[in-house]
């Protein structure tokens, strides 16, 4: 058994945060069948125009839902409840580029980490790391020298990790992209198929062929 779930995920979207810390809860089972996980940084505010879809927090009634979902979401993945700050929503340009940078230059779990903390430092920091200077105390935070900080900010206004950003939200938009976090799924037959949002692992798991344990109710006579 083998596949492939390429994750394309924006640090601006907190449901691409669940997403993340679930796949790398899961990645040693899920390697063990054989089944790899790569994630993609990519421009969300691209895949909404490139798509015509619009951000939940500018529709009043999704905005409304967001704060049950959230505080759900939260509850379910482990992780304190999330509070956008006052900047929120920030243009993630420059952050994303960055981190294809140092997917390019470091090994995964440099460059993993260093993505967890864009989120843990906007939602529960409060810091606007779109802001050079933040994303720099950010970087210096987890273990990038001083040389290092200056090479990837250097790196994302270049035209090679402007297009390199470019070029994968578009192939996110290509595959039918209307959100974050999307999914591209390989299977063990060579098929492929997408999968949005962070609440589709079961079918994803269904698609890969992977034995899991789905939420079930037990009944109380035996508890």
């Amino acid at each position: 058994m083998a596949g492939k779930i390429d994750a394309y995920v924006d640090c601006v979207s907190p449901y691409s945060y669940y997403a993340m810390l679930h796949l790398r809860k899961n990645r040693q089972a899920l390697e063990s069948h054989g089944v790899e996980v790569e994630f993609h940084p990519i421009f969300l505010g691209g895949v909404n125009v490139g798509s015509g879809n619009k951000p939940p927090w500018t529709l009043p009634a999704k905005a409304s839902y967001s704060k049950f979902d959230q505080e759900r979401a939260c509850k379910y993945f482990g992780v304190p409840r999330i509070q956008p700050p006052d900047f929120f929503p920030i243009l993630s340009i420059l952050p994303q580029r960055c981190m294809i940078y140092i997917k390019d230059h470091f090994l995964r779990e440099q460059f993993e980490s260093t993505f967890l903390l864009l989120w843990e430092w906007m939602f529960y920091k409060n810091i606007d790391i779109s802001k050079p200077e933040k994303l720099t105390e950010l970087l210096q935070s987890n273990g990038y020298s001083d040389e290092e900080v200056q090479q990837i900010l250097a790196a994302a206004s270049s035209p090679t990790y402007k297009e390199a950003l470019t070029r994968n939200t578009q192939r996110a938009l290509d595959q039918g992209a209307y959100g974050a976090p999307w999914f591209w799924v390989r299977n063990a037959q060579g098929k492929e198929e997408p999968f949005f949002g962070s609440d589709r692992f079961a079918f994803m798991w269904q698609y890969l062929g992977l034995p899991f344990q789905d939420v079930a109710i037990v009944d109380k006579a035996r508890l």
